[in-house]
């Protein structure tokens, strides 16, 4: 393609151009996108750079969805990066594509669709002036709310241009376009596509299949040249939710998205997408260990009864706990002069808020509260992460040393130095940590993470418990056995 300042500005140096000549010439937004998708499988081009655990699943459905030149909707529970995905659509776009200048709806020169551009053009001739709109240009989103009309999408007619330029009501020059119609010859995004009112769910339909539709009565042409891609939760896309059939019918492509499948897919999500380094003087070290207690927790959650699996949870939670306890590592490491903020189990608790306003709970989970569930998500979540990484390991004296009666509490505020201290008086807890690989004697700080985390895999066994009061301390020792006949022997 040329150079920008090399761009036709009229219609006669348009046709002229490649852009006047086949294939550029009439080439719809869907045709362009299939060319642009088959250059870059041609080149071995990754398509949708960032968008991770979908290469087997999602992704190739999408591009058999553009090479068919379907419009596609994504079926999936938040969190799943639907609107990444279809943002990420405009760089299947060109850079750049001729319009023809002051038009609203991006008319093509050589097929105009606006009353304006046909008069103009028939007016002007080669003498048209030429704009270019580039590909972010091309794309717009509405979220569907049940308050969007008609006219937000299609459009309306406007009384005041009507008199202003002296034109009848029915006349196409008193339009004033809706989203839709400006999302000409580019993609045009619907999220949460069952949320639209029956009534626009219809206008939408007419525009797609037979490019016309009726306002305030008057009947407009709209011969559009668009994608149409949507997003809805699959629960609201059914037969007994909101989406209204014929619109289902006339969709060419239903993709279903999902969460990660594995913990460690889930792990380089959250590390891509979480806001880690602060650009600051301190280093901020996470051990992989806190990082997968705190992926697990959204794999947890996914998993409880008492969460409500139709609302989902979304990959923001691990990613949003993430932050939030390197958030507290790094107001502790600068309260107390540290030189690395090092997040541990006791950051992720202070995550908290981070848990509980990702979550939406069944009728059971309400009656306990969201911390209460949070923290037993946490607590399982270091569980599974200890059997993973230390599953098997001699714990024997560490669980007689608090069984024995004695308890070990600190507040997560101390220095590592001191940690650690703490931690020595505990037979067998940092020699664990090191035999299990978990830290080395080099990493005092990550040696703190990994003795909390020896310790809440303990509680989460229920070889120990855990309280506000005492800290860590051993199990109590179980009532002796009532013996209703005494003289039984028993």
């Amino acid at each position: 393609m040329p150079r920008p300042n090399a761009l036709p500005e009229t219609l006669g140096a348009l046709i002229r151009s490649p852009w006047g000549q086949p294939p550029l010439r009439g080439r719809s937004v869907r045709d362009e996108i299939r060319q642009n998708v088959q250059d870059r499988l041609r080149r071995g081009e990754e398509l949708f750079p960032g968008i991770m655990g979908y290469d087997d699943s999602v992704l190739p459905q999408i591009v058999n969805a553009l090479l068919a030149r379907h419009h596609f909707i994504l079926l999936g529970l938040r969190g799943q990066a639907k609107t990444r995905i279809l943002r990420a659509l405009t760089a299947l776009l060109d850079p750049a594509i001729p319009v023809v200048a002051g038009s609203e709806v991006n008319d093509d020169p050589f097929a105009p669709v606006s009353r304006y551009a046909r008069d103009l053009l028939s007016k002007q001739g080669e003498e048209t002036p030429i704009a270019w709109v580039s590909r972010d240009q091309r794309f717009v989103e509405k979220l569907a709310t049940p308050d969007v009309t008609v006219a937000d999408l299609i459009g309306d007619v406007d009384p005041i241009r009507a008199a202003r330029g002296g034109h009848l009501l029915s006349d196409e020059l008193t339009m004033h376009f809706g989203l839709l119609p400006r999302a000409n010859r580019g993609i045009f995004a619907i999220n949460e596509l069952p949320d639209l009112s029956g009534k626009v769910q219809v206008g939408l339909f007419n525009v797609m299949q037979e490019g016309d539709v009726q306002i305030k009565g008057y009947p407009v042409r709209l011969p559009l040249d668009v994608l149409l891609v949507f997003t809805a939760n699959p629960e609201d896309y059914t037969a007994r939710g909101k989406i209204i059939t014929p619109l289902k019918d006339r969709i060419g492509s239903e993709v279903q998205t999902h969460y990660p499948r594995t913990v460690e897919l889930g792990m380089a999500i959250t590390a891509q997408e979480a806001w880690i380094d602060r650009g600051d003087d301190l280093p901020v070290v996470i051990p992989d260990f806190i990082a997968e207690v705190i992926e697990r927790i959204a794999f947890e959650a996914r998993e409880d009864k008492r969460v409500d699996r139709r609302s989902g949870v979304s990959q923001r939670l691990p990613i949003t706990v993430l932050e939030n306890a390197v958030s507290n590592a790094e107001r502790r490491a600068r309260r107390l002069g540290e030189e690395v903020i090092v997040p541990r189990m006791s950051d992720v608790y202070a995550a908290l808020p981070s848990v509980t306003g990702k979550i939406e709970l069944e009728y059971e989970g309400e009656l306990q509260g969201s911390e209460t569930i949070a923290r037993e998500l946490i607590r399982d979540a270091a569980g599974a992460t200890f059997d993973a990484r230390a599953g098997g390991a001699d714990t024997d004296p560490i669980v007689e040393w608090f069984d024995e009666g004695r308890a070990l509490r600190f507040t997560g505020e101390e220095r590592a130095s001191a940690c650690l201290d703490i931690f020595g008086t505990v037979p067998g807890l940092l020699s664990l940590v090191t035999t299990v690989g978990l830290a080395s004697p080099r990493e005092p700080n990550v040696a703190v993470a990994a003795c909390e985390l020896v310790l809440e895999g303990l509680v989460a066994h229920r070889r120990i418990t855990r309280n506000e009061e005492m800290g860590y301390v051993g199990r109590p020792p179980r009532p002796p056995r009532h013996n209703p006949n005494p003289g039984s022997g028993e």
